[in-house]
């Protein structure tokens, strides 16, 4: 094939056309375009739902542009619609060296590596779907190793890395100022979200809403103490290049382990 295109897998709302949208950008030989982006309206029963996007993703890279400066790397993630959509698909040639993070940061790493591999030109994103929902996850408010609160400190730890790669040194106190920041966009966010759901007849609960701020302010620091007490982590699965030339033959193996499969289960 010519393109991969990944989804996520709990998708209530799937229908084929979300495929055909995502994967089409990169599959038209008229289009230069190496990696497609999905975005979509994250409303579903009279809910504004994606807190983790809204609520964290979007104010944290606005308070590191205040607290940085302005840099390329955070208006490039600044100018997706949906940062952490599951959706996105590539031409074949970029899985080959592409470093994906192995926790929830997969989707914040995969845009990093496409920026860092890649001209923007190159890169694009598309409406994939009117209506889109999928299975909600709990915030964990008091367990920060399960639910959204996991997946919000490995997020941020994603960006926290890839900044430093690109020559930005942390402290505690830089820690300290970008959640500080944050908690005050976050907030003029809530009362923005509250006036967008008053006008199309939503639901939204502020309580909720600031709780979570609360939360993913927290989480910031704890992230920021984890990066910074863990220089020698490796957060990323081993290339496909670095796969290969460890195990010359995988790709055949894969391809028999398919084929054992497909002659298993399938209905006779």
């Amino acid at each position: 094939g010519r393109a991969i295109a990944l989804h996520d897998c709990d998708i209530l709302t799937y229908d084929r056309a979300l495929l055909a949208r995502l994967m089409y950008p990169v599959a038209n030989p008229a289009f230069n375009y190496e990696f497609c982006k999905g975005y979509y309206a994250r409303v579903a029963d009279g809910r504004i739902n994606g807190r983790v996007s809204r609520l964290l993703v979007t104010p944290l890279i606005r308070a590191l542009k205040k607290v940085l400066g302005p840099m390329d790397y955070l208006d490039y993630l600044d100018s997706f619609r949906y940062p952490l959509a599951g959706e996105f698909a590539m031409r074949r040639g970029v899985l080959s060296d592409i470093r994906i993070p192995s926790d929830w940061g997969l989707e914040i790493g995969v845009l990093s590596e496409m920026k860092r591999n890649y001209a923007t030109n190159r890169i694009c994103q598309v409406d994939i779907a009117e209506t889109y929902d999928h299975k909600h996850q709990d915030i964990s408010m008091d367990n920060d190793t399960q639910g959204l609160s996991r997946m919000s400190i490995d997020i941020c730890k994603a960006l926290f890395r890839k900044l430093a790669t690109i020559g930005v040194v942390f402290n505690q106190e830089t820690f300290r100022t970008i959640k500080a920041s944050y908690f005050r966009i976050a907030l003029d966010f809530v009362e923005t979200y509250r006036n967008d759901a008053l006008i199309n007849g939503l639901n939204l609960d502020i309580h909720e809403e600031e709780s979570a701020v609360e939360l993913f302010a927290e989480n910031i620091i704890k992230a920021g103490n984890h990066f910074l007490d863990r220089p020698m982590e490796t957060p990323f699965i081993p290339t496909w290049n670095r796969v290969i030339s460890a195990i010359p033959d995988i790709l055949e193996q894969m391809h028999t382990a398919v084929e054992t499969d497909q002659n298993e289960f399938s209905p006779r």
